[in-house]
C-alpha cells in the first residue's frame, strides 16, 4: 500500500516570538503537515518552540527532528514530552537521535562517547520513555496514548535495528558521518547506497504488524529550468560524485516542479520515502511542489 505524502519542514532560526509565529503560520498556508526543531546549541529551545508553534497554527503536527539524546535525563524529558503533548493539543511527533557534534557535547560539559555508546545510550532512553509515558501514574500524562508517535533517525545498522523494534516513523538522512570525524560533516549517500539502507532496514522490520512511515530529510530544493548549471556549484562540496551522480541524489532536489514532483514520486515507489522533510531556507521554494503533490 502507498502511503500519502506528508511534508514537514525544519525550522532553525529564532529572532522573535513575532516572527517565529508568523513563519509557523506561513508554514501552514504552505500546505506543510508537520512544523519541526532540532536540537543543536545555537538552535531554539525544541519544545517552547514547539508549544509557540502549535499555537499559532491549527492543522500541523509539530516535532523534534531530532533530540540529541545525549543531552537529555529520560525522565526529565518524559515531563517534556508529555507536557508538550498536552499543551499542543496532541500534535507533538518525538524524534530521537544520537546526536553527531562532539564539539556541543564538549560545549555542554557532557560526556561524548564512542558511536556504540551513544546508540545504546538512545536504545536505554527509547525504553525508559516508553515505560514512563506507557504509565497511568505518571504525570503529567501525554494526550496521545500510550505516547506521542516517535520518530529514530540514522543509518548504521544498529541504528536501523533500534529503528524497526521502536519507531512509527524510520528517518533517513541520505548520509553518513566520515568515520573519525566528530565534526558533523557528513557524506552524501549515493541513490545505490540508500537503496542498500532502506534494504537493511526492511530486513530487520520484516517482523513487524505495522510498517512504519519512512522519511528523507532533503539538503537542498532549487526550482529551475538549468538543473546541470544549478549542480555545478555545488560539486565542490562532494568531490566524491560527478555531475550525473549528483543529479541523482534523492536527497537533493533541483529542477522544474513538475520534475521534482516527479522525482518525489519515483523515490517512494523506489524507496517508500513518503514523508518528506526539507530545511528552513527552502521552505517557501518547496510550497509549489507541496502543492503539486497535493492529495497524492
Amino acid at each position: 500500500m502507498t502511503r500519502p505524502f506528508r511534508f514537514g519542514v525544519n525550522m532553525v532560526n529564532l529572532s522573535t516570538g513575532d516572527e517565529w509565529r508568523k513563519k509557523c503560520r506561513r508554514a501552514e498556508e504552505l500546505g506543510y503537515d508537520v512544523i519541526l526543531v532540532p536540537d543543536h546549541l545555537g538552535a531554539p529551545a525544541p519544545f517552547p518552540s514547539l508549544v509557540a508553534a502549535a499555537e499559532a497554527t491549527e492543522r500541523p503536527r509539530v516535532g523534534t527532528f531530532v533530540l540529541n539524546t545525549g543531552f537529555w535525563n529520560p525522565a526529565l524529558l518524559a515531563r517534556e514530552v508529555a507536557t508538550t503533548d498536552a499543551l499542543t493539543g496532541g500534535r507533538l511527533e518525538l524524534g530521537l537521535g544520537t546526536g553527531y557534534v562532539k564539539a556541543e557535547h564538549d560545549a555542554a560539559g557532557l560526556p561524548w562517547g564512542s558511536p556504540g555508546e551513544r546508540v545504546s545510550h538512545l536504545r536505554d532512553a527509547v525504553k525508559k520513555l516508553d515505560e514512563l509515558l506507557g504509565s497511568d501514574e505518571h504525570q503529567p500524562r501525554p494526550l496521545q496514548k500510550p505516547r506521542p508517535p516517535l520518530l529514530i533517525g540514522g543509518n548504521g545498522d544498529r541504528m536501523l535495528k533500534l529503528t524497526a523494534e521502536h519507531a512509527d516513523i524510520a528517518a533517513f538522512t541520505g548520509a553518513k558521518a566520515t568515520p573519525g570525524d566528530n565534526s558533523g560533516a557528513m557524506r552524501h549517500l549515493t541513490a545505490e547506497e540508500l537503496d542498500e539502507r532502506v534494504a537493511a532496514y526492511r530486513r530487520f522490520a520484516a517482523h513487524r504488524t505495522e510498517p512504519a512511515e519512512l522519511n528523507l530529510l532533503i539538503q537542498m530544493v532549487e526550482v529551475t529550468d538549468d538543473r546541470r548549471a544549478a549542480i555545478r556549484p555545488v560539486l565542490d562540496y562532494i568531490p566524491h560524485l560527478t555531475e550525473d551522480t549528483a543529479l541523482e541524489l534523492p536527497l537533493l532536489l533541483i529542477g522544474t516542479v513538475q520534475q521534482i514532483a516527479d522525482q518525489l514520486r519515483a523515490q517512494r515507489e523506489r524507496y517508500g520515502f513518503s514523508y518528506i522533510t526539507v530545511l528552513e531556507p527552502y521552505f517557501e521554494t518547496f510550497g509549489p511542489v507541496i502543492e503539486e503533490l497535493s492529495g497524492s
